[in-house]
C-alpha cells in the first residue's frame, strides 16, 4: 500500500490544447488556441506566436528607442541640438499628438510590443496597424485583453483596423510620418503569412517604409531567422545603419531583429 505522505507522481502528459475561436476574416481563417496557461494565434494554418515569453517582441520596440537615441534623436520628439530642425516633422499644430517620437507597430499580435511600447513614457503616440478584426476583438475585452488593457487605456495608443502594406504606402506619399516602424506581421522576410505581405518587404516596399519615416527615423523588421539576403535590400532601398541582432529562445535557431535607419 503506498504511503499518504509519498506525494503522487507528476503527470508528464503534455498540456492539452483548446481552440478558443476560430474565425473566418477577409484574409483567411485566423485561430486563437489556448494551451495551458497561455495564448497562441494561428493564420492559415500557420502558427504566429504566443504569450510563453515575448521578448523579442519586446526588443523589437526597446532596442528601435535605443537606435533613435544612437542616431541623434533626443527622445522628445525634436531634434538633437546639433541637427537641423527642419528635418522633423511639424507637430506644433495638432494639440492631440503627444510629445515624443511616433512609433508605427505594425501587427497587434498578441500584444507584447504594445505593452511594451505603453510602458515607456518616452513614446510620443504609438499606432498600432491591425488588418485582423478577431484579433482586435480577443484584445477589447477578449481573452487577451490581460496583455493589452493598460495599454489600449494610454491616450498615446491609437488602433487602426487595415492591411498593414496599404498603410505605409499611404503614409509614405501623404503622412503621417514616424520616427521608428517596428514590423511584426510575418515570420519573418522569407516567410511571409500571405503571399501579399511579400511586396512589403520588395524594393517599392522599402522605399515606402523608408518615406513613410522621418529623417534619421529606424525600420526594425522581426524574423524567425536571419536574412543576409534581406540586409542587402535594406541597403539597396537606401537605409544606413543596417544590422541584425540575435535574440536567444528556449529552443531552435535564435529570433532576430533587422534594423536600419533612414539617412537624417
Amino acid at each position: 500500500m503506498p504511503n499518504p505522505a509519498t506525494p503522487a507522481p507528476r503527470s508528464t502528459a503534455p498540456e492539452e490544447t483548446v481552440t478558443v475561436e476560430r474565425r473566418s476574416g477577409p484574409y483567411g481563417e485566423v485561430v486563437l488556441r489556448q494551451r495551458g496557461a497561455h495564448y497562441e494565434i494561428i493564420a492559415n494554418g500557420c502558427f504566429l506566436m504566443d504569450t510563453s515569453d515575448g521578448r523579442s517582441e519586446r526588443l523589437l520596440v526597446r532596442a528601435a528607442l535605443d537606435e533613435l537615441s544612437r542616431g541623434g534623436e533626443d527622445l522628445s520628439g525634436r531634434p538633437a541640438a546639433d541637427s537641423d530642425p527642419e528635418d522633423r516633422p511639424d507637430r506644433s499644430d495638432d494639440p492631440d499628438d503627444p510629445d515624443g517620437p511616433r512609433l508605427l507597430i505594425g501587427g497587434l499580435g498578441v500584444g507584447f510590443s504594445l505593452a511594451e511600447a505603453a510602458a515607456e513614457p518616452r513614446w510620443g503616440r504609438v499606432t498600432v496597424v491591425e488588418r485582423e478584426p478577431a484579433i482586435l476583438g480577443w484584445h477589447r475585452g477578449g481573452p487577451l485583453s490581460g496583455i493589452s488593457a493598460p495599454a489600449l487605456a494610454d491616450p498615446r495608443t491609437e488602433l487602426v483596423e487595415a492591411d498593414l502594406v496599404a498603410y505605409v504606402h499611404q503614409a509614405a506619399g501623404s503622412g503621417p510620418r514616424f520616427d521608428a516602424l517596428c514590423l511584426d506581421i510575418d515570420n519573418g522576410p522569407e516567410w511571409t503569412v500571405t503571399d501579399g505581405n511579400s511586396t512589403l518587404y520588395s524594393p517599392a516596399g522599402l522605399a515606402a517604409c523608408r518615406a513613410a519615416l522621418a529623417p534619421g527615423g529606424v525600420l526594425a523588421v522581426w524574423s524567425a531567422q536571419p536574412s543576409p539576403a534581406f540586409e542587402g535590400s535594406l541597403r539597396n532601398a537606401g537605409f544606413c545603419r543596417v544590422r541584425t541582432d540575435e535574440i536567444p529562445v528556449a529552443r531552435g535557431v535564435p529570433d532576430v531583429v533587422h534594423f536600419a535607419a533612414r539617412p537624417a
